[in-house]
Parts: structure tokens; C-alpha cells; sequence
């Protein structure tokens, strides 16, 4: 046990990965890539009589890294403070290479050690960090290019019903069909719900451009990466002369603050997004808040809500959470204690210390790979 561990009298004890593959209800695609499952890496973090559950959305050899550079790491730390491991994890994969795998494997330890501290506390996660918002809003997100023009119209529409005032749906795939989708989805959702949509980095400079204004002309409010997020003098580009009203949003892609700096200073962003299973969990997420608040810029959750409702309530700069109907269904599938949106928002439970969630392992043991 470190030394800091034994100031608290509370040590990690060890940590337990598993992984599942889940497959999708549909064959799914965006502008620039198909998929038809999905896979969760999942990490428990015993310690004090508690167990911390934390996950990542990745390949399944984050789980190797994990146990191989991670695990080793965490084992004997002070369960209380999860930045401290966070650190000590960060020197760990240095030689491994920081950014992509090992960012999403730090952050499913990460998540799982800061859940284990709040369910030390007996308290809700979102208090533990703590509580800026009681609850956050959310945006229905799916809307996928592989969908019949019937199936994007059902989907939508069921969020609006739902009273999610957001839904956003993905479009570059095929240009030639996205103002008819466009329609389609606007005449589904009706009169006081906004549309989003998200190009996955699909479009070239000028293209982007183009669709920047008939989009705004059919009333699209918010446009996810309509050039690559590597790109940052073209999203600069594309947010400068994109009409009022249309904010230009990016950074799911993001693994560390560094990365999230370039892009604000670059001025590359109306909206700053990042994955709280992706930027290396929850304690670089809410740093951000600080960067945001800074720069003025508002922040914008990209997916995983069962951890990102809780992470966003300590964030100032919250716009909304994504809702996304993979992360949404596969959460609910492996893990008792899911927030419900209710009329567009995600409240954490405060009867349920740490995020609440329970690992299904009868119904997960069909999916573990």
C-alpha cells in the first residue's frame, strides 16, 4: 500500500476488466465509417468493503492494457484520490504512446476509481465532484445514414414525444439524399424541437462551406464535424462563415488537454465536445470546464451518459449531453441503475451512491468476449 493510501486507511485493493461485445439492433453507419456492434471494456476497482465500476467504449485490448501497464498501478493507491492515480497512470504509458488506446484504458480505471470514491462517501457521484447542476439536458442522438428515410422519421420522432427538445442525425454519406433526409426528419420532430446533424468529418473545406448554409437555410441549428477534427484551420473556416445560428461543434476525438486547447485557441469551435471514456475519464474532463469557462466557449458531452450525466453535472459550461441510441441501449442491456431521460433531461439518483450502476453479470456473460 503507497504512502498516501495509508494517510487515507483506505487502499484500492485491485482491479477486475472484463469486456463485451454487443451487437447492434441494426446495421449502423455515419459519413465516414459502418459498424453493426459495439464493444465496452469494463473495469471494477475494489476497496474499503466497495466496489468502483468504470468503462470505455474501445477494442478489447484496452482491457490487456490495463491489466498489463494500469492495474499495477492502482492496486494499493489511495482510493481517494483518483487524480493521484490518474498521474501515476499517465507516467505508466509513456512508453506505450498516450494518446488513443491508452487514453480510453486510463479512462475506464479513472471512472471506476472516482465511482469507488463516491460509493466510499455514500454519496451520488455528481455530489462527489461536486454538484454544479442538479440535472443536465440531453439530445437525442442516432438518426444513422443506413436508416430508411421511415425508420430516421420513427426514431426522431420518438425523442420529441419523449420531450427531448434536441436529436441530431448523421449525414455525408451520401450528399445527394441529405436535404430530402433533412425534411424528413424535420417533419417528424415538428415545431420546437431543434435539429443537429453530424458529419463525422465527411465533407472537404469548401463542401462543408456549401452545406454550412443549406443547412442553416432548412433550419438546422448545430453542425458536428463537417471537416475533420484534425483539420482545425478548416473547421476555423467552415465556423467564420457559416451563417448565424448554426454553431460548428468538434472534439469527441480529443485525448488530453493539450489537445483541447489547440482547438479553442485556434478558435476552431462554437462548441467544445469531448468523451469522458476517451479524454481519460473524469478527471481531465472537468478540467475543461475550466478551459471552456476561460475561452468562453461552451461544452457539449459526447456520449456514454451513465457516466457523462453524472461528470456534467459538476461542469458550469454544460450545453447538453449526448443521448445516443447505441451507448443508451447497451448501457441499459449490462447494467442495472441507467438514468431515464424525462422531459429532456438526466438526473442522477441521489438514493444511489457513486453512478448508481450495477454490473448484470447473468445477462453481460452473453456478451463477454
Amino acid at each position: 500500500m503507497t504512502t498516501a493510501a495509508v494517510a487515507s486507511g483506505i487502499g484500492v485493493e485491485g482491479l477486475a476488466v472484463s469486456a463485451y461485445e454487443v451487437p447492434t439492433d441494426a446495421p449502423e453507419s455515419d459519413g465516414t465509417f459502418e459498424w453493426d456492434s459495439t464493444t465496452i471494456v469494463v473495469v471494477e476497482a475494489a476497496g474499503g468493503g466497495e466496489t468502483g465500476l468504470g468503462y470505455t467504449y474501445t477494442d478489447v485490448s484496452a482491457g490487456t492494457l490495463i491489466e498489463s501497464k494500469l492495474a499495477q498501478v492502482a492496486t494499493g493507491a489511495d482510493a481517494t484520490s483518483p487524480p493521484d492515480t490518474w498521474t501515476r497512470m499517465q507516467a505508466a504509458v509513456r512508453n506505450v504512446g498516450r494518446p488513443g488506446l491508452a487514453s480510453m484504458a486510463i479512462a475506464a480505471v479513472d471512472v471506476a476509481l472516482w465511482d469507488l470514491k463516491a460509493r466510499l462517501l455514500g454519496v451520488p457521484l455528481a455530489d462527489a465532484l461536486p454538484r454544479f447542476h442538479e440535472r443536465v439536458p440531453v439530445y437525442g442522438s442516432g438518426g444513422f445514414t443506413s436508416y430508411s428515410d421511415e425508420r430516421l422519421g420513427e426514431q426522431l420522432a420518438s425523442w420529441a414525444d419523449a420531450g427531448i427538445r434536441r436529436v441530431k442525425m448523421k449525414v455525408g454519406r451520401d450528399p445527394s439524399a441529405d436535404v430530402e433526409r433533412v425534411g424528413v426528419a424535420l417533419s417528424a420532430i415538428g415545431d420546437g424541437v431543434e435539429l443537429m446533424v453530424d458529419a463525422n468529418g465527411a465533407y472537404r473545406r469548401k463542401q462543408a462551406l456549401a452545406w454550412a448554409e443549406r443547412f442553416a437555410a432548412l433550419g438546422v441549428v448545430y453542425f458536428e464535424e463537417p471537416v475533420s477534427s484534425d483539420d482545425l484551420e478548416g473547421l476555423r473556416l467552415v465556423r467564420d462563415r457559416s451563417p448565424a445560428g448554426l454553431e460548428i461543434a468538434a472534439g469527441e476525438y480529443g485525448w488530453d488537454l493539450a489537445y483541447f486547447r489547440e482547438m479553442v485557441e485556434a478558435g476552431a469551435v462554437d462548441i467544445l465536445q469531448a468523451d469522458v471514456t476517451r479524454c481519460g475519464g473524469i478527471t481531465e474532463l472537468i478540467r475543461l470546464d475550466g478551459l471552456c469557462k476561460a475561452h468562453q466557449v461552451p461544452f457539449s458531452a459526447h456520449c456514454a451518459p451513465a457516466v457523462s450525466a453524472h461528470a456534467c453535472c459538476a461542469m458550469e459550461t454544460l450545453v447538453h449531453l449526448e443521448y445516443f441510441h447505441d451507448h443508451v441501449r447497451l448501457e441499459r442491456l449490462l447494467f442495472d441503475g441507467t438514468l431515464e431521460a424525462k422531459s429532456g433531461f438526466l438526473r442522477p439518483d441521489r438514493a444511489r451512491p457513486g453512478l448508481g450502476l450495477e454490473l448484470k453479470r447473468a445477462d453481460a456473460a452473453a456478451y463477454e468476449i
